[in-house]
Order: C-alpha cells, then sequence, then structure tokens
C-alpha cells in the first residue's frame, strides 16, 4: 500500500504544503517489495556508520553510499507496485514507500505525467533522488542573497539510471519537471519523518527566471 500525496502545483506557495493528504501514516512493512527492504537495511547501515557525526549527511561516506543506494533501488523493476505507479492529471503525484521508525528518513516515489512540474525549491534537508523510468529535465539556480531570488545557470536531461544527492540549504536549488511525452518516475529519500514529507522538505523560492518546460 502506498499513500497519494497529491503535491502543489507550481503557482502554488509552500503554505499549501499542509494540504497533502496522508503524510500522518506509515506505509506497513509487510507490503514493501524486497529492493524496497534491502534500500532501507542500506540506509540503516548508513546512518549506523555514521553514528558518530553530528550531522551524517555531512558525510562524503553518507554521500555516496546514498547515491549507490539509490541507483542500486531504482535499477529494480519489481521495486514499485502498479498502485505507485500511478499518477494525477492535476500536478505530480508522491506516493509514500517507507518511513524510518526512528525518524531520519522517508522514501517516496514521485510520478510525472508529461509537463508536469515541481516549483523552484531549495531543501530544508538533504535529499537524494534517482530516476526510475522516463526522463526528467532539471533546472539548477543559484541563490542570489542580496535580490533574495533565484537565477537559473543550467538545465540538464536526467534519464533513467541518473542520481542526485544535496545537502539541506540554498546551495541545492533546483527545479524538476517532465518535458517529455511520456510518463516519468522518480525515488526520492529525504532526510525527515514520514509524518514531515508534506511539509518540512521543499523550501519554495522566488525564481527571477525559470525557464517554460519545453
Amino acid at each position: 500500500m502506498s499513500q497519494d500525496l497529491r503535491s502543489p502545483p507550481v503557482a502554488r506557495s509552500s503554505a499549501h504544503a499542509a494540504s497533502f493528504a496522508g503524510a500522518n501514516e506509515t506505509p506497513s512493512r509487510a507490503l514493501r517489495s524486497m529492493p524496497l527492504v534491502h534500500l532501507c537495511e542500506a540506509l540503516d547501515a548508513m546512518f549506523e556508520a555514521c553514528a558518530t557525526f553530528p550531522e551524517p549527511s555531512d558525510s562524503t561516506f553518507f554521500a555516496r553510499s546514498m547515491r549507490i543506494a539509490l541507483a542500486e533501488a531504482a535499477a529494480s523493476p519489481d521495486l514499485l507496485t502498479p498502485a505507485q505507479r500511478e499518477g494525477s492529471a492535476d500536478t505530480y503525484r508522491r506516493h509514500l514507500l517507507a518511513a524510518d521508525p526512528h525518524g531520519r528518513y522517508a522514501i517516496a516515489a514521485l510520478v510525472w505525467l508529461p509537463r508536469q512540474a515541481s516549483p523552484v525549491h531549495a531543501h530544508h534537508t538533504w535529499c537524494g533522488y534517482a530516476v526510475v523510468d522516463g526522463t526528467l529535465s532539471e533546472t539548477v539556480f543559484e541563490w542570489n542573497g542580496a535580490q533574495h531570488c533565484a537565477s537559473a545557470t543550467r538545465t540538464q536531461a536526467r534519464k533513467t539510471g541518473a542520481v542526485s544527492f544535496v545537502r539541506g540549504g540554498k546551495g541545492g536549488i533546483h527545479r524538476l519537471g517532465n518535458s517529455s511525452d511520456a510518463p516519468a518516475i522518480s525515488l526520492h529519500i529525504y532526510g525527515v519523518a514520514g509524518a514531515q514529507i508534506a511539509t518540512h522538505v521543499n523550501d519554495i523560492v522566488r525564481a527571477a527566471d525559470a525557464p517554460a518546460l519545453a
């Protein structure tokens, strides 16, 4: 079973994040796929290995291991159920797949139908993602503290298998979207408890020039 967390349209602000449905429930462990079970085990081992760090995500080992774990999970055809691959006609859709009982991380699948995109945002926490199916378009932004806005620096195609990891803060501002004519799916891991995935991840920022999806 997955949770359906409808993400806000691009034009909405972070104030709408609290309207996400089902964020206070934890998916049953018994219903997880084996690739998802292995991913959770890898994450638990990473946190254990970084137990002496004040912030595990600051460790190079943590970042490297996160990318490897994401790539391995995303490459498995059995990772997601058909229900966890369902999108929404309104906006991109989140399915909460697993939540750490200690509140250290939450795992979600995001389903992007053609022309759907996230707002321009930074992250309040560390975040890693991998493209499971299809191709996403990622625009990276640079923060201008004096003008309190972000400016686009580059846009790149993120094809199946592409992996990314960023730490929290305005050094990792981006926008993900699907500019293709086919659905796309991405796997995301956030450094928050499952109940906080809708409210404590994205830090939506003002962009001076956010290119439209092609």
